[in-house]
């Protein structure tokens, strides 16, 4: 069942210009670093691209059965089953497995608070805020801190969880003749589910912690599992199983490290499942894609973001009249954008000119056409203003 609390605020139009103002330092900020994170951004993007074009050419695929000496420092590629050495257990509930992870999940079933404002300004300038906050409960493995919530009467949730969360990983996984390092084992990330299952009658010393009992997938703590309350707990495990995987990484001995390309950058690669060398060097490609492309997404948005600030005091200015403040929000946001995008294409193209010119000078081009069309279209308009403006000649 959810119950609610709500509040209203006001806020004068003084308070809010002066933390507009306060804000054209933040905005001058994420405008400042957005040029050399956008710059940096196509760098990386064409380091990584030449990284993997460079471990394309020099892999060599070879048998996981047998760790070849004369590969020893080659970069190499192999498919083979991760095995681990020996058993991950879980003490506390009495979980062991012969897996390469074993994940412990613990949640309890708390008060959890959401929070919704919404924003009405007000003739004058001032601001009224209406937060609203909404309280439900339900299962979380993060501990909701009820003595932060705005109403914590009726609303108290434990403390703390009885056990917290944990994981334990092999130190010793082998693919065949080859030993895997820490870092690739940390890669192997496909997890199943672990079955809880109730100790057996006859073992010596081997029980659940106190209160709990299997109950479908979990390990509960609790009266009514179809009608929990708050304080309840629930476990559950998942594992990462022995499982087949193909990496790509620099032979040292029967163990592997990351590739140096002749660039200083580093290639080692893991993916869970069968895939030739060809494949992973593609994936890894698309990978690189995909990250410059949301690198340049958060470019953007850090420099329209700051631009808006900039401008913000005078929105603030205008909203002594409601409507008049909305419209010039809306056209500073527009404008904002626009430049943004513009400033974004002509320092990505900058950084293409630097790192790859054949592509980067098209783009410079449009990016500066872009921005000079910008600003022939501001001074047209203000030309067309005063030309309204002017007073009819008389002859």
């Amino acid at each position: 069942m959810a119950d609610s609390y709500r509040e209203v605020s006001s806020e004068g139009w003084g308070s809010r210009l002066g933390k507009a103002v306060k804000g054209v330092v933040v905005g001058l900020v994420l405008f400042l670093v957005s040029f050399p994170l956008l710059f940096w951004n196509e760098g990386r993007a064409v380091h990584r691209a030449q990284d993997l074009e460079e471990g394309t050419k020099n892999v060599v695929s070879i048998s996981a059965d047998k760790a070849d000496q004369a590969n020893n420092g080659k970069l190499v590629h192999l498919t083979g089953k991760a095995e681990p050495k020996g058993t991950l257990t879980d003490p506390d509930f009495g979980v062991s497995v012969h897996a390469i992870r074993l994940t412990r999940t613990v949640e309890m079933y708390q008060w959890k608070e959401e929070k919704k404002e919404e924003k009405k300004k007000k003739l004058g300038g001032g601001e009224e805020t209406v937060t609203t906050y909404n309280y439900n409960k339900g299962w979380s493995d993060d501990l909701q801190d009820s003595s932060k919530f705005k109403v914590e009467e009726g609303h108290a949730n434990p403390a703390s969880k009885p056990f917290e969360d944990k994981t334990g990983q092999a130190d010793d996984v082998t693919v065949g003749a080859f030993r895997l390092s820490k870092s690739l084992i940390g890669k192997i990330d496909k997890t199943e589910p672990v079955p809880p299952k109730a100790p057996a009658s006859d073992s010596a010393g081997s029980k659940l912690p106190e209160g709990f009992k299997v109950e479908k997938d979990y390990y509960y703590k609790g009266k009514d599992p179809a009608n929990p309350a708050v304080g309840d707990v629930r476990v559950s495990f998942k594992e990462v199983p022995p499982t087949v995987v193909s990496l790509i990484a620099r032979q040292t001995g029967d163990t592997f490290e990351p590739y140096t390309t002749s660039r200083g950058g580093q290639i080692e690669e893991l993916r869970v499942g069968e895939y030739s060398a060809d494949a992973m060097f593609k994936m890894a490609e698309q990978e690189n894609v995909t990250l410059t492309w949301i690198l340049r997404l958060v470019g953007l948005v850090m420099m329209g973001a700051g631009l808006y600030m900039l401008f913000s005091p005078f929105v603030v200015f205008a909203d002594v009249i409601p409507f008049v403040g909305d419209l010039l929000g809306l056209g500073v946001a527009l404008f904002a954008f626009v430049v943004a995008l513009s400033l974004s294409l002509i320092t990505i193209a900058l950084g293409w000119v630097f790192y790859r010119p054949l592509l980067g000078i098209p783009l410079l081009v449009v990016g500066v056409a872009s921005l000079t069309g910008l600003v022939v279209i501001g001074r047209r308009r203000r030309a067309a203003r005063a030309l309204d403006k002017a007073p009819p000649t008389v002859t």
